[in-house]
């Protein structure tokens, strides 16, 4: 990490770091009266571009301290690498990627663990700060909250035809590193300044496995208009072709029992709701009067947003209904 070129802190953020070879690293703290996020995630590479791969892992990262509402402070890398089988060009450009969305958060890099092992993985351990007055919360749904999603679905199966070498998987990369390196940076900011009570970012458990999270965590019930679900190009296609990967099933049978699917639901889109992503959108629980305004909000810094669903009281039975 020290061969990184240029890692800038120009707040000063970090007193002691990894430069001396420290034993730990010494940081400023966060604006006062802030409370403390702390997450940390580690991925195995999705293609097989190393620098993109770097940037996927540190905004997947990244996402879990935006989908409470917070801001990122300063993360630390979490690497393994096999470093007899791989050069260490290769390690570098990992690095140099995830050092890229750090940056781009407004973060500090502070160090980090490296290991070596038999498959190279990559991820950050991230403090951020948030105000403990306006986390966002899977136990904050309303009933009459409307659910609105900021990135489209489909980063399982797209990795998926890569891995595979499916006609069509060059595009299909490309579409997933433009998605998955994409920050939540914005869409937590119009949680912010709307003070938002919940939210979720959607990764490993898919869109229906979160939601049922917080449906649960809510006690209420939570209806997906899988009609209105936005996929990547070319996923329900990958898809019908049997591209979907074993996590998403995997999601799915495990979310079975709390679950209803309408009869007019297509199967394959329900088994896509449950679609095992990474570095997905921000799920925001909006009040359904100030809908417009969230999508106004989003689109005035650039993101797209689509009305997905909508929460309702508990009531007997299943907490997630796919309509």
């Amino acid at each position: 990490m020290a061969s990184l070129p240029g890692v800038p802190d120009p707040e000063g953020r970090v007193l002691h770091g990894f430069e001396h070879n420290e034993d730990a690293v010494i940081l400023r703290t966060p604006p006062a009266g802030m409370a403390l996020v702390q997450t940390v995630d580690v991925l195995s590479p999705l293609g097989n571009n190393p620098r993109l791969f770097g940037q996927v892992a540190a905004a997947n990262a990244l996402s879990d301290v935006y989908a409470v509402g917070g801001v990122p402070w300063s993360a630390m890398n979490i690497a393994a690498f096999p470093a007899q089988d791989v050069p260490l060009e290769v390690f570098a450009e990992i690095l140099a990627g995830g050092l890229e969305k750090i940056v781009e958060a407004g973060a500090v890099l502070a160090g980090g663990h490296t290991l070596e092992d038999a498959e190279i993985k990559y991820g950050l351990s991230v403090t951020g700060y948030v105000d403990p007055g306006a986390v966002a919360s899977n136990a904050g749904l309303r009933p009459g909250d409307a659910l609105v999603l900021t990135k489209p679905l489909g980063t399982g199966v797209l990795a998926t035809a890569i891995k595979a070498q499916w006609n069509g998987s060059g595009k299909a990369e490309a579409d997933l590193y433009r998605w998955a390196t994409h920050l939540n940076a914005n869409a937590a900011e119009v949680l912010r300044a709307m003070n938002l009570k919940a939210a979720t970012d959607i990764t490993g458990f898919g869109l229906g496995g979160h939601l049922l999270e917080m449906a649960r965590g809510s006690r209420v019930v939570v209806e997906i208009d899988t009609a209105s679900l936005p996929f990547i190009d070319n996923v329900e296609a990958f898809a019908s072709d049997g591209l979907i990967p074993a996590g998403s099933y995997a999601n799915r049978r495990h979310c079975s029992c709390r679950t209803f699917v309408s009869p007019d639901v297509d199967s394959l889109r329900a088994t896509l709701v449950f679609d095992a992503q990474t570095s997905g959108g921000l799920v925001l629980a909006v009040p359904q009067e100030r809908v417009e305004e969230a999508l106004e909000r989003l689109a005035a810094l650039g993101e797209p947003g689509w009305l997905v669903g909508h929460v309702l009281p508990l009531r007997d039975g299943p907490q997630l209904l796919l309509s």
